[in-house]
């Protein structure tokens, strides 16, 4: 609302503002005590007392409006004259962090597009990107690095909105320095940057290029997967030259990540995965106050099943800072065993915090999922995947909509992941899984499996999944002939357990015993293991593993009794 003109004549008079300099400085600093409404309203009256000055002030108006490349921040402040791009840039500032996209727009869009500094640029780029408008937001991210070719997130953003490495350095010969020469005329640090933009648009592209090499630790033979032509590559590359770089080792730990979920061909979990290595030397040694990524860090733990270090990641990321999105999807991760609603409520709040925050989506979608309410979890992965799609939206949605029985959106949505993951073998598996939820489609389901296997042969999701479909055709012995083969090179528990299982079925009950052993000296935490051995142990005594408990009965018998009471009453 504007102040009326008699309003502000009568405050000056009174000598409470000296001019619209001191309503922009109460502005600056509710905008630092996060009261942005106020703000908002106060810079709108120093524009508007900005308009109705006295027109000997038109001089160093005039003058002011010259100044567009000073700083801009919203805290920033020019003492000696208002600058209105400036104002409209503050205000749409407290817009954007009041969630306000449209009010933000309009008011970035009254500041003429040569006129905008490096960060009205990236604000411009953010708004556009969060509404959805990608070639208004590339358009303003080229222009950021034509500001400033370091712009590390420019880069990413471009990137992952599917600039070409070739687009992304152009824009670089465009950059002049003060003297009007080309930045990178004489400067041989040209290289590294195009390397990390070749690095960048890998990792967007999903551009995992994988073979297996064999290594020895420790006395034991381990296959390990390898890059030969992609991120992960390109990144180690750059740490060479910039050793423990926080920003590359979180880059390399995120692409390690990204290569368990694409393919898992690390024989021994733990200490050796690349991904906790990178992690933990960011966490330990090099910044123990990061936050980035460190949600991420905690899915991993999990999947580790090392919930003791999962504890103490949440409680130093509270005791950092506790209103962050990364904090509630690793709170999230930490309950979910315990109260799978608590965890939901922890990751709805890492979106609350930040509608972008991908992570939060994947988590909350996989908790609905666990929850059997796969309706629910498609709305999540779908969220995810509408702000950049990778491989765990994708396996989301297909999840989703097979639990209730939507085989046609399943097949869909794996089709359009290995449209986008060509090279990727969890894609091929993802269609796989499709035709294997019925019948008819098993010998798809088998062809895809296989060829899965030979694009990638460590992927021992793929080899599992096939060792599923035998088992349900009755092909027990070639089950076990492909389980056993791949455990002669890789120590997993997940080998073991399946292993187990189809002995239970063909009662070899002794060789199942075997298994389930091995499988939880690997991993002590395997909920699946420990299940089974439970019911294996039934087995062997005579008992039907299938029969209720005693206790259950009684139970059951008391809640009978109890109703009849209450039909009683």
């Amino acid at each position: 609302m504007e102040v009326p003109k008699e309003q502000i004549t009568a405050l000056i008079d009174q000598g409470l503002y000296d001019s619209a300099q001191m309503l922009i400085i109460l502005g600056d600093s509710l905008f630092r005590d996060r009261e942005y409404r106020r703000a908002i309203h106060t810079y709108k009256q120093a524009l508007h007392y900005y308009k109705i000055v006295p027109k000997q002030n038109s001089t160093s108006s005039r003058s002011s409006l010259s100044t567009s490349n000073r700083s801009s921040s919203p805290n920033s402040f020019n003492v000696s004259a208002i600058n209105e791009n400036e104002v409209k840039y503050k205000i749409a500032s407290c817009h954007f962090a009041l969630g306000e996209t449209k009010a933000a727009i309009v008011e970035m869009e009254g500041i003429p597009s040569k006129a905008r500094n490096l960060q009205m640029s990236l604000l411009m780029a953010k708004l556009y990107r969060n509404s959805r408008h990608n070639r208004g937001a590339v358009a303003c991210y080229k222009e950021c690095l034509r500001h400033c070719p370091f712009f590390i997130e420019a880069i990413t953003a471009l990137a992952e909105l599917g600039a070409t490495p070739k687009d992304i350095i152009s824009l670089f010969a465009q950059t002049t320095n003060r003297s009007g020469r080309a930045l990178f005329d004489h400067l041989d640090s040209s290289r590294w940057l195009q390397r990390y933009v070749e690095a960048q648009c890998c990792i967007a592209s999903n551009d995992y290029k994988v073979s297996a090499f064999v290594t020895i630790h420790n006395h034991t033979l381990i296959f390990r997967s390898t890059v030969l032509a992609g991120g992960l590559e390109l990144f180690a590359e750059l740490l060479q030259r910039f050793p423990n770089n926080i920003h590359i080792l979180l880059e390399m730990a995120k692409t390690d990540l990204q290569m368990i979920k694409y393919v898992k061909v690390d024989a021994i979990i733990g200490k050796n995965d690349e991904a906790i290595i990178n992690f933990e030397k960011v966490v330990r040694s090099i910044d123990p106050y990061i936050l980035t990524y460190m949600d991420e860090y905690a899915m991993l733990l999990k999947v580790k099943c090392d919930y003791s270090k999962l504890s103490k990641l949440v409680h130093d990321l509270l005791s950092i800072d506790p209103s962050r999105p990364e904090v509630f999807v690793a709170l999230s991760v930490l309950w979910e065993r315990k109260d799978e609603r608590g965890a939901l409520s922890y990751a709805e709040k890492s979106i609350r915090i930040d509608e972008r925050h991908i992570p939060g989506y994947i988590m909350k979608g996989n908790l609905l999922l666990s929850m059997k309410r796969p309706e629910a979890a498609v709305i999540a992965f779908r969220g995810a995947q509408e702000l950049r799609p990778d491989l765990r939206s994708y396996q989301g949605l297909v999840h989703s909509y097979l639990q209730f029985s939507k085989v046609k959106e399943a097949l869909y949505a794996a089709r359009e992941a290995m449209k986008a993951m060509p090279q990727s073998a969890k894609a091929l598996k993802l269609v796989g899984d499709v035709h294997a939820s019925n019948a008819s489609g098993r010998e798809k389901a088998k062809k895809f499996y296989e060829s899965a296997l030979r694009l990638e042969p460590g992927y021992l999701g793929a080899a599992l999944a096939l060792a599923e479909l035998h088992v349900i055709e009755g092909r027990n012995g070639d089950a076990v002939s492909l389980l056993e083969r791949y455990l002669k090179d890789w120590a997993d528990d997940s080998l073991h357990v399946k292993l187990a299982q189809v002995f239970a079925a063909t009662n070899m009950l002794q060789e199942a015993l075997s298994h389930y052993e091995a499988a939880l000296r690997i991993n002590s935490q395997n909920e699946a293991a420990k299940k089974g051995l439970e019911r294996l142990e039934k087995q062997m005594k005579g008992v039907d593993p299938d029969a209720p408990e005693e206790d259950e009965e009684n139970e059951v018998e008391d809640a009978e009794g109890d109703q009849e009471e209450t039909d009683l009453l």
